[in-house]
């Protein structure tokens, strides 16, 4: 089994002729090896690509007064309907107790994309963009201009140049054209590591926290789902969004490898 791990304990008993509780045994109890899959993650991390990682987090962590002026944001899928995953719906029972059965759904094909940036006092700017437009580099500078509005009315004291944005490196929000804008209207850009989908507070955070609460139910159409999403997001209180930050110095623990088993999410 050391030469190749992926024999199974069938195989052992056939080639070897032996009892199959007596290679469980030596397997399992007298060598301590248990089978378990491979881990599979986005990206192979170079060592330049985990020490910008590291650079990244530790640098936020030593300039601590930079999260007061992060606004950071994303865009996702918010469906009509969408089925609990199969862990989602597990339920204790005991030994006698019949075992639950539940037919197989999928995602309804009506949806709407939600765009969405927040800082740590709360939301800043929300919005949906027309059915069946997805971001691209015009859409999603006709979103950063109507964010600037929005700032400046809920954050007049990081009006105009104060803020810093925080996005991902989608190739919309990356093209030339936003960059300029940014430069034109002197707005800073927080770095974000590539390859690094387990550090931004959208996805292990504020977006998992709305799908969870919005799963299984059913919505009447693309109305009742703006409806439902616009009654959720201004509920959360202001010292999750507080916490919610502390992802994106993760990579300080697991020293710029991919971080795992974030209890927060």
């Amino acid at each position: 089994m050391r030469s190749d791990r992926r024999l199974s304990m069938t195989v052992i008993v056939e080639e070897l002729n032996m009892n199959r509780e007596t290679v469980r045994q030596i397997v399992k109890e007298d060598s301590g090896m248990i089978k378990i899959s491979t881990n599979l993650v986005l990206r192979i991390l170079t060592h330049d690509q985990k020490q910008r990682r590291l650079h990244i987090s530790s640098d936020l962590l030593r300039n601590a007064e930079t999260f007061d002026r992060v606004i950071t944001g994303e865009e996702t899928w918010c469906f009509q309907y969408d089925p609990e995953t199969k862990r989602q719906s597990m339920q204790g029972k005991t030994q006698n107790s019949p075992r639950r059965k539940k037919a197989r759904m999928s995602r309804s094909q009506v949806k709407i994309m939600l765009v969405c940036f927040f800082d740590q006092k709360g939301i800043v700017h929300y919005e949906f963009t027309a059915q069946g437009q997805t971001v691209n580099q015009q859409c999603y500078l006709e979103v950063l201009t109507r964010l600037r509005e929005s700032v400046r009315k809920k954050r007049p004291g990081l009006w105009p140049d104060k803020w810093i944005l925080h996005h991902d490196n989608a190739p919309a929000h990356d093209a030339l054209r936003v960059r300029e804008f940014l430069a034109k209207n002197s707005i800073s850009k927080m770095d974000h590591p590539p390859y690094s989908p387990d550090l931004p507070p959208w996805d292990f955070w504020l977006f998992s926290k709305l799908k969870n609460a919005l799963k299984e139910q059913r919505s009447a159409g693309l109305s009742d789902i703006q409806r439902n999403v616009k009654t959720l997001l201004p509920g959360t209180p202001k010292n999750h969004f507080q916490d919610c930050f502390r992802s994106l110095t993760k990579s300080t623990a697991s020293q710029g490898e991919y971080f795992e088993g974030d209890s927060s999410r």
